[in-house]
């Protein structure tokens, strides 16, 4: 037995020394095709342009009239429902949740840059100048000097297409980040751009424009259920009932004043967005590595297996 395991122990080293010599011969391949992966890796390193991020730090807003709407949905829930009344509209549900949620979909976002003529920004942008602190366009798509869309020009019409609506979702869905911590609850709410100036200034955008929008609709809904049990309270003759109304109303009252003098209505900002001072991305230095990595690992792949073919061919 003893000879068995010597056997097998010196077929391991002829093995290995059988492997090492193959990759030893076909070194200057492996070198070759590792330089080839490693320029292309440098190459597509160097021409990937800087991507800085721009982070806030945000806490869901509190509403002071919580605890007398949670008292009157328990005792008029029912009734209110019926009525097609929102008890608190704010408080009608965790609106930062909903913030968080509608801040990603394709509607806000058109109103968000369609409000802030953010569509070269978006969409025509390819890099940004840090010495002149300006940014580069991309000049197939967009014309600086004249101010207007180049891309797919039409020498019959003399038309040119914009960036569609979907379009602009696609470039800047991706650039958006918002995150909860589980732990804490605060929320991170994060922009990517060439520039860090344009992210910084797109994450206080964004804080405003979700403010407003929950707030807008909160007025909206408050007014018309006001509107509602005032038309309610005209046609009962019924006291308890009256009672009942002139309680939702002021309570809808409350929510509508919150709304009209609450500027931060959703998100209260405890971390204003700074001007980010390096870059986010690209990694350069890991995209050289598994450039080198990548090359390596072919070539000495490459070596094997055209050796052993050759070998169990003849």
């Amino acid at each position: 037995m003893s000879e068995t395991l010597a056997v097998d122990s010196s077929a391991e080293e002829v093995d290995f020394l059988e492997l090492w010599l193959v990759v030893w011969r076909g070194k200057l391949l492996i070198l070759g095709v590792t330089s080839i992966f490693t320029a292309a890796a440098i190459f597509y390193a160097l021409s990937k342009p800087d991507i800085y991020q721009a982070t806030a730090i945000l806490a869901p807003a509190s509403i002071s009239n919580t605890s007398s709407l949670s008292s009157l949905a328990g005792q008029f829930g029912g009734l209110a429902s019926l009525a097609g009344v929102s008890l608190g509209g704010a408080n009608g549900g965790d609106k930062s949740v909903v913030a968080m949620e509608l801040i990603k979909t394709w509607g806000f976002l058109e109103n968000f840059i369609n409000n802030n003529h953010l569509e070269v920004e978006v969409f025509a942008v390819k890099g940004w100048n840090k010495a002149k602190n300006t940014l580069i366009l991309d000049d197939k798509l967009y014309d600086e000097e004249t101010s207007r869309w180049v891309r797919n020009f039409d020498s019959e019409t003399k038309e040119t297409s914009a960036p569609t609506s979907w379009e602009l979702f696609g470039r800047i869905k991706n650039r958006i980040n918002i995150n909860q911590d589980q732990k804490t609850g605060l929320i991170s709410l994060s922009v990517e751009h060439y520039s860090p100036f344009v992210a910084k200034e797109w994450v206080d955008l964004l804080v405003n424009a979700i403010n407003q929008h929950i707030q807008a609709e909160d007025k909206r809904e408050a007014m018309d259920s006001i509107a509602y049990l005032k038309e309610q309270v005209n046609r009962t003759s019924i006291a308890e009932m009256q009672t009942i109304f002139y309680q939702l109303i002021e309570e809808q009252a409350k929510t509508l004043m919150l709304a009209e003098i609450t500027s931060e209505y959703v998100f209260k900002t405890l971390s204003p967005a700074k001007v980010p001072a390096v870059k986010h991305k690209p990694k350069r230095i890991l995209i050289v590595v598994f450039g080198i990595v990548m090359g390596g690992f072919l070539s000495v792949f490459f070596t094997l297996v055209r050796f052993y073919l050759g070998k169990s061919k003849g």
